[in-house]
Order: structure tokens, then C-alpha cells, then sequence
């Protein structure tokens, strides 16, 4: 059966109703009972014709369960793929319903609320205290690695390429035609691993956080969940708010993270990262690689 979060009090009802139901009212609700996550993204003709039965056979099932009509019954399940309680694919297919019928304007205004709300989700769950111990072992360590993978790759090199304007010792990995592995064979309990992964979990960063933890590596874990394998083996953990309407985990929350997790640091460094910031930058003026206002 496909998962989402729809509450089981829906799909309990239909259960409980099923005797009541017609022959083909009970095939309706069978199909929606084995593909909960198909109602959020099909229409009553869609969905009719999977479960081979007449549109209205689904209207007057959802109406003996309750519900006004077809529309009325899909909204919870329209909901939990909002939430991301499906996979992937449910949610593209849903991010297309939603441009067929003309409700962009709702999406924007989604996409809008999740990010905000992530961002606050986030770092109310996340005292001073932990930013600043772990902006320490950061700044104390000899080599920080920085491990992302899929979606989570962009966001591991920028926070890398952020850092690299005042730090030398920051690497983001896995390196182009390498492993996670690979890269931390010579790791030790000078140095720190930042790694990040959201559900599904990636097994190489997993991986990459059990080998760095054998070596006596620091490691600073980002994930979704408090009980992610990757914060359940970190030294310093740090759970991030993802939801979206979109079909990918939403990055607002770990990049602005990352962002005040770099700003702990420079808080927590030596006066001489502020020379060096400004080294990068005017050798930067230097080689004519930033437009010269003129005066």
C-alpha cells in the first residue's frame, strides 16, 4: 500500500462502511484503500478509470463516507503530499494537477508559508549553546570536511566556498571521480566532518559518518529528523524543518543553518579570519574580478 499521512480515520471510515457500500462503491473503495497517495493527485475521472468505475461512483462513495462530494473527500489526501507524506513522484504529479486547474496562486503562497515556517520550526529547536560548541570544534580542528550528496551537494559546496574566503582548511566531498570514504581515509581526531542527509536517508553519508566516528573525527550532523542515523551518531546534531509542497526536501532551513553556523565561527575565531576575509576580497578587487563602481 502506498504511505501517506492522511489520517486513518478516513480510510477507517471506509472500512467501517463497506458493507453499506454498493458492489461497485467497494471497488472505489478498495482502490482507494491499496493507493491512498493517488487520490491527492487524480481527478474523479482519473481515478475512476483506474479503478474501473464510473465517476459518479466515487462522488456517491465519498458521500456515504461524509464528504460533499469528490473534491471535498481528495482534500485530506491533497494535503499530506502538501506535507510530503508521499514520494517523489506523487508530488510531481501533484505540483501538475495544481497548474491544470489554475491554483498556482495557492502553491505560491505554500511555497511561500513552508519556507518561513521551516525556518522558524528550525531554530526553535536550536539553542545558542549548541551553535556555538560546535563553531568551536570548527574552528579548533585541523580539516573540516563537508559531505552532501544529491540535493544536499550544492549546499555542502557553498557552505564550503563560504568558509574558504577566510579558512583554508574546509574540503567538500565526495571530490569529482571520489568517494565519501575514500576522501576521509587519512581523517583523524584533528578534524571534523559536517554531513548532511533528509529522507530517504543516503547510505553513503551513513557510511561516511560511521568511518569518520571510528577514526575520532567530530562529527556535526544535519538531518530531519532527531532520530536520522546521522544525528543519532554526531557529537553535535542539528535538525532541520523540510517540509514543502515540492517533491524535493526543501534546502531554506539547512542553507540558513549553515549560514549562522559560519557566522559562529568567524564570532568564535581569531582577529586574523577578519584579515584574511579581506585579503580574499581585495585580491579579488585585484584581478579585475568584481565590476568597479564609478565614483
Amino acid at each position: 500500500m502506498n504511505q501517506t499521512n492522511v489520517s486513518n480515520t478516513i480510510l477507517d471510515r471506509l472500512s467501517d462502511e463497506w458493507d453499506r457500500l454498493t458492489p461497485e462503491a467497494q471497488k472505489a473503495a478498495r482502490y482507494v484503500l491499496e493507493n491512498p497517495a493517488d487520490v491527492g493527485v487524480s481527478t474523479v475521472r482519473e481515478i475512476a478509470e483506474a479503478a474501473n468505475v464510473k465517476p459518479n461512483t466515487f462522488v456517491r462513495m465519498a458521500r456515504q463516507v461524509g464528504f460533499e462530494g469528490y473534491d471535498d473527500f481528495r482534500a485530506p489526501f491533497r494535503e499530506a503530499i502538501r506535507k510530503g507524506g508521499v514520494s517523489f513522484p506523487d508530488r510531481a504529479r501533484w505540483l501538475q494537477d495544481i497548474r491544470k486547474s489554475g491554483e498556482i496562486g495557492g502553491l505560491y503562497a505554500d511555497m511561500i508559508d513552508a519556507a518561513a515556517r521551516n525556518i522558524e520550526e528550525t531554530f526553535a529547536t536550536i539553542s545558542e549553546d549548541a551553535l556555538k560548541a560546535a563553531a568551536e570544534a570548527i574552528w579548533a580542528s585541523r580539516q573540516v570536511f563537508t559531505l552532501g550528496v544529491g540535493v544536499n551537494n550544492a549546499n555542502a559546496r557553498n557552505f564550503t566556498y563560504l568558509a574558504s574566503t577566510g579558512m583554508t582548511q574546509f574540503h567538500s566531498i565526495p571530490k569529482p571521480g571520489s568517494t565519501a570514504a575514500d576522501d576521509l581515509a587519512w581523517a583523524d581526531g584533528r578534524d571534523v566532518l559536517i554531513a548532511m542527509t533528509m529522507k530517504p536517508y543516503r547510505t553513503e553519508v551513513i557510511e561516511a559518518v560511521r568511518i569518520a566516528r571510528d577514526q575520532g573525527m567530530t562529527v556535526i550532523g544535519i538531518s530531519d529528523s532527531p532520530a536520522s542515523p546521522i544525528i543519532l551518531h554526531a557529537q553535535h546534531g542539528f535538525t532541520v524543518a523540510v517540509d514543502t509542497p515540492q517533491f524535493f526536501p526543501s534546502s531554506v532551513s539547512t542553507i540558513a543553518l549553515l549560514e549562522t553556523l559560519l557566522s559562529f565561527v568567524i564570532a568564535v575565531a581569531s582577529d586574523e579570519i577578519v584579515e584574511r576575509v579581506e585579503k580574499f576580497h581585495q585580491r579579488r578587487h585585484q584581478l579585475g574580478l568584481y565590476r568597479e563602481e564609478p565614483e
